[in-house]
């Protein structure tokens, strides 16, 4: 076991930590337009490339390192790279598939540079980089059409080769763990997390995963119909850093699927709900304090170690978490460094 995981276990046993909030909610402000996502390396690209924020790590390597740099002031002990949607399935829409591992190590880089800087101003809090791994925009369980229900639009091996190349780069790029996330289909995550498996065998290292799935309604279930528990059953065989939901629910609709896997699970607990549901314009209206005070509650059942924010979070969100949780204990288990 590397330093850097040693200490991420350490600061795990002893505290609850804190997660980054959104990037995309971020990278909003800056208004980007269509030039400024093509900047001079892809002014000629063939197709339009607005809303392609993982391309953002190459044209606006700054804007970034600025969003990162907010997370880790407001308090965050963990930052995600900007690289949910950077595999080759994902990127097919942008005709960019041969950019992929670039995609990632730069973003990786961006990620580890900034946390680096942080944890030398304090070296008792240090800062870690997990890769993150999106669920891609095909799913392996489901048919996208209604039509043709045994239909499937991706195999599983497609999706491991696409995931294995996504985490070798994340790992190039120097990510402390990886982040297998809104997994809405576990077909997908399996996929993912046996090619994170292939990658530390022919290594030979251990890398830490945090794995985190997405109840996407109030039936409680995720998309491809597992319920909370069911999740968790599905996933547990594997030697995790930990397991929990983000997404699709503010942190009050959470609670009781976080308490399913919290009292089920031998992992560390991970969460990192939406500032709420999403109003009829599409945007999170939950202020700071706001969805701090529903946190509460994940921090005095001991539901959590590590707590962060999804769609609409933004440093002022993650502040006040941080500032909560600081004078909560973490949920306790059993791990031997």
């Amino acid at each position: 076991m590397n330093t850097r995981t040693q200490k991420l276990y350490e600061a795990l046993n002893n505290r609850i930590l804190v997660l980054d909030g959104a990037m995309g909610t971020m990278l909003q402000r800056y208004k980007f337009e269509e030039e400024d996502y093509r900047g001079e390396r892809f002014k000629d690209w063939q197709s339009p490339l607005k809303g392609n924020n993982d391309l953002l790590s190459l044209t606006q390597p700054k804007a970034i390192e600025e969003v990162h740099a907010k997370y880790l002031e407001a308090g965050a002990d963990i930052i995600e790279t900007n690289t949910f949607s950077a595999t080759t399935i994902a990127m097919a829409d942008y005709h960019m598939e041969e950019l992929v591992y670039e995609l990632n190590f730069e973003s990786a880089k961006i990620a580890r540079k900034v946390c680096d800087e942080f944890t030398a101003k304090n070296p008792e809090k240090p800062r870690f980089v997990a890769g993150s791994i999106g669920p891609t925009n095909k799913t392996a369980s489901l048919s996208p059409d209604v039509n043709d229900p045994g239909y499937r639009a991706i195999t599983f091996d497609e999706l491991r080769i696409a995931y294995k190349q996504q985490a070798e780069a994340l790992i190039d790029g120097g990510s402390d763990l990886l982040l297998v996330e809104t997994i809405f289909d576990t077909l997908n995550a399996k996929a993912a997390l046996f090619a994170i498996d292939e990658i530390q065998e022919e290594r030979n290292i251990k890398i830490p995963i945090m794995v985190s799935g997405t109840i996407t309604d109030a039936s409680g279930r995720t998309l491809s119909g597992q319920t909370a528990e069911a999740f968790l059953v599905s996933v547990s065989h594997l030697n995790l850093l930990s397991v929990g939901f983000n997404c699709a629910l503010g942190a009050k609709q959470l609670t009781p699927y976080l308490e399913t896997v919290s009292n089920n699970s031998e992992f560390f607990i991970s969460a990192y709900p939406n500032a709420g549901l999403p109003n009829a314009f599409g945007q999170y209206d939950e202020s700071p304090e706001f969805m701090a005070e529903q946190i509460r509650e994940y921090a005095e059942k001991k539901l959590i170690n590590i707590i962060g924010g999804c769609c609409g979070t933004t440093p002022e969100h993650i502040k006040a978490i941080a500032d909560l949780v600081k004078n909560y204990e973490p949920r306790k288990i059993n791990v031997i460094i």
